[in-house]
């Protein structure tokens, strides 16, 4: 049966890739028609393809957009038509500025159509393919407590995947655990002993089971600790990130170019923004309060408003929830195109954030989250940030204790790369409407505890 599943998989690989090929054939034959060049630089048509190619095979990587059973026909079509559009407006400018001219973009918006169109019904395709070829993984939950189960309830919402057939506390594994998981083709762990799961990682490389644990902050870090060569034995090194010079001054050479770039192409549609916000009730444009960012440093973070001026009427601050009466029509529009955001680009400017990092939270709901979980003080390493992991991979409700992790998972992973790939993982989710979704009605804050929180956030 494994043998059969992992046959199948391939077989799912190989039509994938084929698909790719066909979007890269495709820019090559308009590119070939549209852009006239003469005998001796006819290699050009390659090197633009080529090109072509790589940023496509880099931008579906990056967006996932071929995790067929992961991610919904809908998803794939997506990411894959994202990274065509992607692709093609790279390849046109780069040629734009290489001939110094502008050739008539009917052509390659007509190809552009014509991927959509295909992306679509080629990931309805290949999904139904995927789940008739491999059926769904027998799956068991390995848990400790039941707040542990509301971290993954989203395994819930692929039935076609995952066969969830059982949930298993910690304390009915016992010492003889492989009799309880005997006949899991998928295991699910969260919050387990330490101990225990090194045994079921074991088993799971052993048996050829699929294992998903999800980390624990040790976990995340100990996943970015340098492995020490002195000495005989494997050491792994942990301590404060420190990144290199080279790369600070690179990414704060980033985050002022960017920033007045983005200020500067959005200076219009902010200008209408204003307006919009200043007549629909003559209240204030902007919305500041404070943030912490490196090293606990405090300042004040400027954002359009998109709430009532009373918001906060009863003197409690809490977190927007879903259908927030308390969001002005204007507000609705701001926010679900990421509009409110842009006058961070302010605070970018002078050097209090950078366009990548943790986002900034405030002092007493960052205490008050640090009670909770005291390794929340660990994203301060770094200045804080207007997109990151969490806000690529998370959503608007993730809980804190999850969103730390993917913050410690960027400290761990900082770098030019990095910073790179989720600036261009924010374009995939600037649409997405679950990345804006508020916490559920009598919800104050994103924790599961309650406790107080930014409205405005």
């Amino acid at each position: 049966m494994a043998k059969d599943k992992e046959k199948h998989a391939s077989t799912i690989k190989l039509l994938n890739t084929g698909h790719y090929l066909l979007n890269v054939l495709g820019f090559l034959f308009v590119f070939v028609n549209t852009i006239e060049l003469g005998p001796s630089e006819s290699r050009y048509y390659l090197y633009a393809a080529a090109l072509y190619g790589a940023l496509l095979y880099l931008l579906n990587r990056m967006y996932n957009a071929y995790l067929v059973g992961f991610m919904s026909a809908g998803d794939m079509a997506y990411s894959q038509s994202l990274s065509c559009t992607l692709s093609i407006m790279g390849i046109y400018a780069v040629t734009a500025l290489a001939w110094k001219r502008f050739y008539n973009p009917l052509y390659f918006l007509l190809l552009l159509a014509v991927q959509i169109l295909c992306n679509i019904l080629w990931s309805k395709l290949i999904t139904r393919i995927y789940f008739k070829l491999i059926p769904p993984r027998r799956t068991a939950v390995l848990y400790r407590s039941k707040e542990d189960l509301l971290r993954i309830e989203e395994i819930k919402e692929n039935p076609r995947k995952f066969r969830l057939l059982a949930f298993l506390p910690e304390e009915k594994l016992g010492g003889d655990f492989k009799k309880s998981l005997a006949g899991y083709e998928a295991l699910f762990v969260i919050g387990i002993d330490a101990e225990l799961r090194n045994r079921i990682t074991q088993y799971c490389v052993e048996e050829g089971i699929q294992g998903y644990f999800l980390p624990d902050v040790g976990d995340v870090i100990l996943a970015g600790a340098k492995h020490i060569q002195s000495y005989s034995v494997p050491v792994l090194n942990v301590e404060r990130k420190q990144p290199v010079p080279e790369f600070l001054a690179v990414k704060r050479l980033f985050d002022i170019i960017a920033s007045l770039i983005g200020l500067i192409l959005a200076s219009p549609f902010m200008l209408l923004t204003a307006l919009a916000i200043k007549l629909y009730d003559k209240g204030p444009v902007f919305y500041t309060q404070t943030r912490l960012t490196k090293d606990a440093k405090v300042f004040r973070m400027i954002k359009f408003r998109s709430m009532r001026t009373d918001a906060e009427k009863d003197g409690v601050a809490r977190l927007t929830t879903e259908n927030d009466d308390r969001i002005t029509p204007v507000g609705k529009v701001i926010r679900a195109i990421r509009m409110d955001e842009l006058p961070q680009l302010i605070n970018i400017l002078k050097g209090e954030m950078s366009i990548v990092g943790p986002r900034p939270e405030r002092p007493e709901i960052a205490e008050q989250y640090a009670r909770e979980f005291p390794a929340f003080r660990l994203r301060l390493q770094v200045k804080a940030g207007l997109t990151g992991y969490a806000q690529v991979y998370g959503r608007y409700n993730t809980d804190p204790h999850d969103k730390l992790e993917m913050d410690l998972m960027y400290i761990n992973k900082m770098g030019v790369f990095t910073d790179l790939m989720l600036i261009f993982g924010t374009l995939r989710i600037l649409f997405v409407r679950e990345s804006t979704s508020g916490v559920r009605a009598g919800h104050i804050t994103a924790s599961l505890k309650e406790g107080e929180e930014d409205p405005e956030v």
